[in-house]
């Protein structure tokens, strides 16, 4: 049989292959992006308004929630099993440098953060929001202790026990910095949970005297606690900012994204906080209503 003879009775076959391949293709169209979080409320709330947002712009997402602590989840971004991370600026520079960054305002923190960023990692544009750690206590520890800044802290925090999750102990802005910068050394520490039940709960039964939460939290009003002043500026700016792979943002993910950042603010997150952790609200529909009160 001549090649010719034999191509003419392959080629219906290679061609039908052909439209089959190309089918599937346009049906699978390009990949999600895969959108990570840490394993708070806010996060969750994040993470969900990227999600709803890109979906709203034919974007296609597949969210991973809930992940646990930045050691998890950062690097689930760099080796590429995530694409796109709700941040805390500060934090994250503190992460990558190890607590070296002198950085404190938020233009010199996101210039540090851009700065130390992994190769194919992009911070977009921050949001004008912050969420802080802070050290929280009860009216009758305050009132004891005569405590209203971190560095009342330090004369009696032997005394005392300190709950937070367990990077409070190794992390620069928690059990390091706190003794580097104030002189403050708990008692004893508590490994609990990131300012959640486990350490609202120990704090309000007095299982704990400090409580590491954020500042945004609700829950810090609503119970009459008082938010210690971080008087020496331990913490760095906290702005939220959307981290990603360079491989996957298009021109619309990042306007999507840039446009959410410039909408957002530390009063909405206070508000959307709450309705989660006070009043139990969903994340997804916390976020949902967030976007109908901020059309992009």
């Amino acid at each position: 049989m001549t090649v010719f003879k034999r191509w003419r009775r392959l080629a219906p076959a290679l061609i039908g292959l052909a439209c089959l391949l190309g089918s599937a293709s346009a049906v699978a169209g390009p990949k999600p992006v895969v959108i990570g979080s840490t394993n708070f409320p806010e996060q969750l709330i994040l993470a969900n308004i990227y999600a709803q947002a890109l979906t709203a712009h034919d974007i296609k997402v597949k969210k991973r929630l809930n992940l646990g602590s930045r050691e998890i989840v950062f690097p689930a971004l760099t080796n590429g099993e995530l694409d796109l991370l709700p941040e805390y600026s500060g934090a994250l520079v503190g992460f990558l440098t190890n607590g070296e960054s002198k950085a404190g305002k938020p233009d010199a923190v996101m210039a540090a953060l851009r700065d130390n960023l992994p190769k194919g990692v992009v911070a977009l544009e921050p949001s004008a929001a912050q969420d802080k750690d802070g050290l929280v206590v009860t009216p009758k520890t305050a009132k004891q202790y005569r405590l209203k800044s971190l560095s009342d802290l330090a004369p009696v925090a032997g005394k005392l026990t300190l709950g937070g999750p367990p990077e409070t102990q190794t992390r620069y802005v928690g059990v390091p910095g706190l003794k580097a910068v104030y002189g403050i050394q708990f008692g004893q520490f508590r490994s609990l949970d990131a300012g959640g039940p486990l350490t609202q709960g120990a704090l309000q039964s007095g299982a704990i005297d400090v409580a590491r939460m954020f500042t945004t939290q609700g829950v810090i009003a609503q119970r009459g606690w008082v938010l210690l002043k971080d008087d020496k500026n331990l913490v760095p700016a906290q702005n939220i900012v959307p981290v990603a792979r360079q491989a996957v943002l298009t021109e619309k993910i990042r306007n999507v994204l840039n446009a959410i950042s410039a909408e957002l603010s530390t009063t909405d997150l206070q508000q959307m906080n709450r309705r989660v952790s006070v009043d139990h609200d969903d994340p997804s529909a916390v976020a949902g209503d967030w976007l109908k009160a901020h059309p992009l």
